[in-house]
């Protein structure tokens, strides 16, 4: 599986954006990295709902869903102001993101400043899998809705041009606000309300009538809304769970090094339990504030699972590996729950990971009133103990994932 990336791509991270908004970009000869998407949003409150996901299905099905609309070209030059550079959100291997507004009852183009402000993907002319990958993401996106999944409004298919239109997110992603020099620290409270609400939608796309893999959590493709309420975007990569009595379906390995599960990567066997490892990542990187990959750094600190892995089972050493940013601000047993969990999730055998589903429980336990506060020793320690009955405590030993061994490119 070592040649289905080529392993000279490489995923930087696109500094020179403005404002919240930064997207990753890819580049590779052969598979497609997928690009981080940076787009989307106002807060939709709507049911979860899912109709059963037929496959396959013809591109004219797709494009027909009664969800979305199909813009014009010239509407969506309109919307953004003909894409000037004063309107661009974000730039990634897959083209521009660019703020533009829309008439919230017609959906027509608006003037500037007037009506509900959206993002505006507009894809580079990629070829077939650029084009797939779009088609992908309108056909998941156009029947998939949950408050934790970005909103996509409409699309345009015209000539060469592909873009995509979201509901903005005006927070930008996780990425920014863990990693981006200056950024504000987030909060202990604000992290559990991020981890639980991405876990949401991971959930939701896991137990969905026809199972959804998402294939890409990271922490780039969580955006936030004005509450910092978690939806995950970007589902270019994203595949149809197993069938029938099977356990997984296999594919040509893709994703991002660093939050690939390491079964995934050795085998291109892909189920539910390689986004359960992919959350555990990003779990770690929200308890630690650093990166899944940080090539700045020497030996093992460069991989984040190597590195913190020998703390997370350890209540007295644990405090080594928290972000200095909280400032001690963190309750000891909810951050050694939560440790706990990221271990869980960060099992080298798929089959011993929580669920989704468990995940989304143990987390939403840290968000009592009890569990805000460092001294609430007695609720924590029930939720601590919980976590540690559970017959997936000895499980957390993932496989280390040298940038040189993995087909998939580093981070950054």
């Amino acid at each position: 599986m070592g040649n289905c990336l080529n392993s000279s791509a490489k995923v930087e991270n696109s500094q020179s954006v403005q404002n919240t908004y930064a997207t990753s970009k890819v580049t590779s000869k052969t598979s497609l990295s997928s690009a981080t998407s940076t787009l989307t949003v106002a807060s939709h409150s709507q049911k979860s709902t899912t109709e059963s996901l037929p496959t396959p299905r013809s591109e004219g099905e797709i494009l027909s869903s009664p969800n979305l609309k199909a813009f014009s070209f010239t509407e969506l030059k309109n919307a953004t102001r003909n894409f000037r550079p004063d309107s661009l959100l974000g730039e990634g291997g897959f083209g521009y993101v660019y703020k533009g507004w829309i008439d919230e009852q017609t959906l027509a183009a608006a003037r500037p400043g007037s009506g509900m402000v959206v993002a505006v993907k507009k894809l580079k002319p990629e070829g077939f899998q650029g084009h797939k990958e779009w088609l992908t993401e309108v056909n998941y996106l156009g029947q998939l809705h949950h408050p934790n999944l970005v909103k996509l409004i409409g699309y345009c298919l015209e000539g060469e041009n592909r873009l995509l239109v979201y509901e903005f997110m005006p927070k930008g992603s996780l990425e920014n606000h863990l990693f981006r020099r200056g950024a504000q620290p987030l909060s202990w409270a604000i992290r559990i309300k991020v981890a639980i609400s991405a876990a949401r939608g991971l959930s939701f796309l896991h137990d969905a009538e026809s199972q959804v893999i998402y294939r890409d959590f990271k922490a780039s493709n969580i955006l936030l809304d004005a509450e910092f309420n978690a939806k995950l975007s970007d589902f270019g990569l994203a595949k149809a769970g197993p069938t029938g009595d099977r356990t997984h379906v296999s594919t040509q390995v893709m994703g991002t090094h660093g939050y690939a599960a390491p079964e995934y990567v050795a085998t291109g066997r892909l189920s539910a339990k390689s986004d359960v490892y992919s959350f555990g990542v990003v779990l770690l990187e929200l308890l630690t504030g650093r990166r899944a990959v940080d090539k700045s750094k020497s030996g093992v600190e460069q991989n984040l699972v190597d590195w913190a892995k020998p703390y997370l089972g350890d209540k007295r050493k644990l405090f080594r590996i928290m972000d200095t940013k909280l400032e001690g601000q963190y309750p000891q047993k909810g951050a050694y729950t939560a440790a706990t969990l990221a271990s869980q999730c960060l099992s080298t055998e798929a089959k011993v990971r929580p669920r989704m589903s468990v995940v989304l429980a143990t987390l939403e336990q840290l968000q009592t009133p009890h569990n805000t506060n460092k001294n609430s020793r007695p609720v924590q320690q029930t939720v601590s103990n919980s976590v540690r009955r559970s017959p997936l405590r000895h499980h957390h030993s993932p496989m280390n994932l040298t940038p040189s061994a993995s087909p998939l490119p580093s981070h950054r």
